[in-house]
């Protein structure tokens, strides 16, 4: 298994064990995560998944590819150098994931 932490604008923690192979944002809407929209479904099409990634999640999962890049200049809240789209970071088995969600996603 993989663990998700996922941090609210509020500072509320959530805690989620997920499964390898499966996104930060699908483990967030199967488990009722507040922050995470997921309006596209994961298809790279509406950035309502938005997350800022932890400095060491983001060595492991890197940063965002062209088109990812491009969708993330459309966020409802502004974008930071350790933005990322949810939907398209990848759990490994064994890893631990912390993201804050923004205020908003639409």
């Amino acid at each position: 298994m993989s663990t998700v932490v996922y941090t609210a604008d509020d500072g509320s923690v959530t805690t989620i064990e997920g499964r390898p192979g499966d996104s930060v944002m699908e483990t967030a809407v199967r488990n009722g995560v507040p922050g995470i929209v997921g309006e596209c479904g994961g298809s790279l099409s509406c950035a309502t998944c938005h997350v800022f990634v932890a400095p060491e999640t983001l060595d492991l999962v890197g940063g965002p590819g062209d088109l990812e890049d491009e969708m993330l200049d459309g966020t409802a809240v502004d974008r930071r150098d350790n933005s990322r789209l949810s939907c398209q970071i990848t759990l490994t088995d064994g890893c631990e994931y912390h993201v804050t969600t923004p205020s908003g996603q639409l």
